[in-house]
């Protein structure tokens, strides 16, 4: 509908400005095309000239095939994650799939298609059955809580909304997975957590804006030194330029002999970055 309308308004005569970095949009909707990056203009050129790809390229300021991380042969034959007959009511249906150690799983589909709704059923933040298995172990999870006990992180798709408190300070929020770690009594130790958060900050270039809110949920993950780490929807609403962090920081996680499940609606990041792809619809496989 909003493309109908800025369509509309440019043949009524009326001039408009298009800010977005959804390069298919810009694509359709522009004859001329600035390109920033870094604070300064890049250059300007006629919109049928530039492809999506040329965009992205003058974005990033290198070849789009470096924004992927070098895929590693980290992958084991050693399972790391099984999880059989995963059903969430009126969304998902006896849904069964292995993540093996030091592999990047991705999962596809459209919205609607059961991606979120299964992984938030077997982490008991929504009504759901499935047998699950960690490191070969039969493991019950009846919450997020007990899901971090046994080894599993998750990355929610709504990171201000369910990932943060987002009234505390930075330190809270870092801590709070592995809260035992800070306090040997009934004191939290501030300064063993300004300490953990210290190297938070330099580590995961954690900044007071937006992204900085995914790295801060990402470094709070694995604090608790999870053996899954599940990341819903890793670099939605963020510019190609920061992009390829969050890719370095996912290949960390598997380099580090951990297993990495991904939930993305782009197939290109997931091509880039998964060793294997489930495709979901209506619930299935």
């Amino acid at each position: 509908r909003l493309l109908t309308i800025i369509f509309e308004l440019k043949a009524r005569g009326i001039a408009v400005l298009y800010i977005s970095h959804r390069l298919d949009e810009v694509q359709r909707l522009a004859d001329k095309v600035s390109v920033l990056r870094d604070g300064k203009l890049v250059g300007t050129y006629p919109g049928h000239t530039l492809t999506q790809i040329d965009m992205a390229r003058l974005m990033v300021g290198r070849e789009l095939n470096a924004l992927y991380p070098q895929k590693q042969a980290t992958r084991t034959n050693e399972p790391m994650l099984s999880v059989r007959n995963a059903v969430v009511p009126d969304f998902v249906e006896d849904v069964s799939f292995t993540v093996h150690k030091g592999e990047i799983l991705g999962f596809a589909g459209m919205i609607g298609a059961g991606r979120t709704e299964l992984f938030e059923g077997m982490l008991g933040l929504r009504p759901g059955t499935a047998t699950v298995e960690l490191n070969g172990a039969p493991v019950r999870i009846r919450s997020q809580r007990e899901a971090m006990e046994a080894g599993i992180g998750y990355l929610t798709e709504d990171r201000k909304g369910k990932g943060l408190l987002l009234q505390e300070r930075l330190g809270p929020n870092l801590t709070l997975s592995a809260l035992a770690s800070f306090h040997p009594g009934l004191i939290v130790r501030r300064d063993r957590e300004a300490r953990t958060l210290a190297q938070a900050i330099s580590s995961y270039d954690i900044r007071l804006k937006s992204l900085g809110a995914r790295k801060l949920l990402l470094a709070k993950v694995l604090l608790s030194d999870p053996s899954v780490v599940i990341i819903d929807e890793p670099t939605r609403g963020i510019d190609i330029a920061n992009k390829a962090q969050i890719y370095g920081f996912i290949q960390d996680v598997v380099r580090q002999g951990k297993a990495c499940i991904v939930i993305s609606s782009e197939m290109q990041e997931l091509v880039g970055i998964c060793d294997r792809v489930i495709v979901m619809r209506e619930g299935r496989i």
